[in-house]
């Protein structure tokens, strides 16, 4: 990561690797002058309110900057709404994930929907598995859109495969893909794919959620604005390069695909989300 950066702005940086939201947001609330972070919307609220951290970037991942919360049911459940999970079994990855939680939780409150049994899992794949093998009546875990053949997905299309593809859906002969036909699946289903490789014939997706701000790129509140413009402006630059995608871009690494300029205001779901669970990092 710092020869990315000082690749891309001339700048030297220290890097370090906080272990949790509340390490990041006490480095970057005890530092505010010289720190910047790449920190999950989550993380950027709850450091905004700290101490007015202030975001610059989003993410961009395969052409979108946001992602979105997905609720997974077996594919002959037969539940297509909110109300169909009122006292069902509820499987999530843990309290703390936006997308596989929190999220989920905001629109089963504006729902009225009271989920029964709760099932922690532990994480996203985990979750997948927990409906695949019926342990839950359904899951929640994060969604991205699948890669299609023609054109790119967008919001108001269905977030699931075509059903005539279905059948044909399984891991790649190296098992590094989950592909139906031409389609590329994206979400959470796919880190299962070696050990549920008939996981789309067996989960579907019933629906997703509101969209949700991707990850940022954050500057202390004290940051000079001379230096954060430079090191904008150089990001901008660097993003169009093949270098990006050798560092920040690369799939093994952040995966940024692109960055776009982000505005607080998008945060405020998040926000409305941390007061209604009322969530506290290390907490």
């Amino acid at each position: 990561m710092a020869d990315a950066l000082k690749q891309a702005t001339g700048l030297d940086f220290e890097v370090s690797v906080p272990t949790s939201y509340a390490a990041t947001i006490e480095e970057m609330c005890a530092s505010p002058a010289n720190t910047m972070g790449f920190i999950p919307g989550l993380g950027y609220v709850l450091a905004s309110e700290r101490c007015g951290v202030d975001v610059a970037f989003k993410a961009v991942r395969y052409g979108h900057s946001v992602y979105w919360a997905q609720i997974i049911v077996p594919r002959d459940s037969g539940y297509t709404q909110l109300s169909d999970l009122d006292g069902k079994t509820w499987a999530y990855p843990d309290t703390a994930s936006t997308s596989g939680y929190m999220v989920p939780t905001l629109m089963f409150n504006e729902a009225d929907v009271t989920p029964g049994e709760k099932l922690e899992t532990g994480g996203h794949g985990a979750t997948v598995l927990a409906v695949y093998r019926g342990d839950a009546d359904f899951g929640t875990t994060y969604f991205s859109p699948p890669l299609m053949p023609d054109g790119n997905w967008e919001v108001g299309m269905s977030p699931d495969i075509p059903d005539d593809l279905v059948s044909s859906c399984a891991p790649t002969e190296d098992g590094k893909k989950l592909m139906c036909g031409d389609w590329r699946v994206l979400d959470a289903r796919a880190s299962v794919r070696t050990d549920a490789p008939d996981v789309i014939q067996k989960v579907k997706i019933m629906m997703i959620s509101p969209s949700i701000p991707n990850d940022t790129l954050s500057f202390g509140p004290k940051f000079p604005k001379d230096v954060r413009k430079q090191i904008e402006d150089a990001l901008v630059a660097f993003s169009k390069t093949d270098a990006w995608d050798e560092s920040i871009g690369n799939q093994d690494f952040y995966g940024w695909t692109g960055i776009e300029p982000a505005k607080d205001s998008e945060y405020d779901n998040l926000r409305k989300i941390v007061a209604l669970v009322g969530y506290t990092p290390g907490g």
